[in-house]
């Protein structure tokens, strides 16, 4: 059986990305290695790339290196077209700049997210318009889409490590060009010697990491539609999710109260503002044990 409304000071930890406490440990002692350089050296041939604190870190540095004016603005494009958008990019843009869910005549940039995982269908002419773009890729490390795969299209690209890997820093921002002040010199060495011995121990399970979180996703998405919930997003071909999302209209859902419940089991989680939909976890480090916990901590809600 699963404890359900447990005390509030024995809480299980189930995060979006995959780091668990037991990684702090076995990333400690991970033997020092360079073989994510030579990964990206391959993936991102004829490109720069740069090692960041975070993804937002990466964020800064791009819109940095575009010059822009107060009143300039940045056109943000997502895979949904839903007016959602994490704060974590909005704070970085406004550091700089305005932002917009429309094209304007005051856009300056074009900012593509790709929201989840799921990567963002390209108009053919984007590129034609010739402002700049940067792609955000935070959750979609490993998805390669149908067509144009995510973080080919972008001057600058966006990732964030812990999105994807049991990681709990590190960012990366890649691009035809880097300036001086965008190389590796601005985060710690410790901290970067960390980020790479980590990566370079988990660069490998693509396949195996790939695998399971879709695995995970479709066996989620058959037990909440036993609860009469559908899935928010198809998983097309060469998708890694990086949540698992389901609508909840016709429900009468409380979703801010569907979101303490899940906290107060123990799950991170969020409200797909903007629409009726809710995301919880799906990332590799998951069993089916902990799947069946989600589907029983929303059983729960629904039959309070």
């Amino acid at each position: 059986m699963f404890v359900l409304n447990p005390d509030p000071y024995s809480l299980p930890c189930y995060r979006i990305g995959p780091f668990k406490t037991k990684d702090l440990s076995i990333n400690h002692h991970l033997p020092q290695s360079n073989k994510i350089d030579d990964y990206f050296n391959q993936r991102f041939s004829g490109r720069a790339y740069a090692y960041t604190e975070n993804g937002r870190r990466a964020i800064y540095l791009a819109l940095q290196s575009l010059n822009l004016k107060k009143n300039d603005v940045v056109t943000i494009l997502t895979t949904s077209n839903n007016f959602y958008i994490s704060g974590c990019v909005t704070a970085e843009i406004e550091k700089f700049c305005q932002w917009s869910r429309e094209m304007l005549p005051q856009t300056k940039a074009i900012f593509i997210n790709h929201e989840f995982g799921f990567p963002y269908p390209y108009p053919d002419k984007l590129r034609d318009l010739g402002l700049p773009i940067i792609e955000d890729c935070a959750n979609a490390f490993f998805s390669e889409g149908i067509g144009v795969p995510p973080g080919t299209v972008g001057d600058f690209v966006i990732y964030s490590f812990p999105k994807t890997f049991p990681l709990q820093v590190g960012g990366l921002l890649v691009a035809d060009k880097l300036s001086d002040k965008n190389k590796n010199s601005e985060i710690d060495q410790q901290l970067l010697r960390h980020i790479k011995n980590v990566l370079s121990a988990y660069i490998d399970s693509k396949e195996d990491i790939i695998k399971k979180r879709l695995r995970n996703y479709n066996y989620l998405e058959k037990e909440f539609l036993k609860l009469g919930f559908e899935p928010r997003f198809q998983v097309d071909k060469g998708t890694m999710p990086g949540v698992f999302m389901f609508k909840t209209e016709g429900h009468q859902i409380d979703l801010a109260g569907l979101k303490n419940h899940f906290y107060a089991h123990g799950v991170q989680c969020s409200v797909f503002y903007g629409e009726e939909a809710f995301f919880i976890p799906v990332h590799q480090a998951l069993v089916q044990d902990d799947l069946d916990y989600f589907v029983a901590v929303m059983d729960n809600f629904l039959n309070k």
